[in-house]
């Protein structure tokens, strides 16, 4: 049965309106983004179908173009309207940090970090550069690694901030397996860049992991 002989308040979009897009299932807002269905499907049971082949939205929004286009019902046009939608988003995002004062928004660096590095099939370390007032300066992605480790040089941590005059930053990784838990890696990388820094007065205010769910704060967790 076609999607809009389904009652209103099944119906993707008009749920959506009434009551917002967190009330929606993952086959249902790719449903949205979909359209149409295909070859008989309502564009919720291709949305299932595709989620199911991929495994997951995650793997999804993390598949390169030809992943992506080997799926059921999918090219390069929704490929690129995906990319387009996963690219405003960050913007989106980072005017939010750009406007604010980033360590009172514990919530808006969250949602960054994970639109920036929770899609990277390997594993990605990056930076939050912050002048004194904790405004961001900008972020840039340092080092890259395998889906295991990423090698990190703390000098070139303190070179790109005193490059950009960045008083305060912030640090992140993603775990590609999206297990968010902190390796001992992770917490002496941590404490040997915090010292460089120290070294050069600047001050780094946390380390992020990015995984599958809320990224984990090692400050939080009193890691550093």
């Amino acid at each position: 049965m076609s999607i809009k002989h389904w009652p209103s308040a099944e119906r993707p979009r008009e749920k959506l309106i009434e009551k917002g897009a967190a009330a929606l299932s993952d086959a249902e807002l790719l449903a949205i983004f979909l359209r149409t269905g295909s070859h008989g499907m309502s564009a919720v049971e291709l949305a299932r179908r595709v989620l199911h082949q991929f495994g997951g939205l995650r793997a999804l929004l993390s598949a390169t173009r030809e992943e992506f286009c080997q799926g059921f019902g999918l090219g390069d046009a929704k490929y690129t309207q995906l990319q387009a939608v996963l690219e405003m988003s960050k913007r989106h995002l980072q005017e939010q940090l750009v406007r604010e004062q980033v360590f009172s928004s514990a919530d808006a660096v969250r949602h960054y970090l994970s639109s920036q590095l929770r899609h990277s099939q390997r594993e990605v370390f990056a930076a939050l550069f912050l002048d004194s007032q904790h405004r961001l300066i900008r972020y840039k992605e340092l080092f890259y690694g395998t889906i295991d480790a990423a090698a990190v040089y703390p000098r070139e941590v303190v070179k790109a901030a005193l490059a950009d005059n960045a008083a305060t930053l912030i640090i992140a990784h993603n775990h590609p397996s999206g297990i968010a838990e902190p390796s001992q890696a992770d917490i002496q990388i941590t404490e040997r860049i915090r010292k460089a820094l120290d070294l050069m007065d600047i001050r780094l205010l946390d380390h992020f992991i990015v995984g599958d769910g809320v990224p984990l704060s090692l400050a939080e967790r009193g890691l550093m």
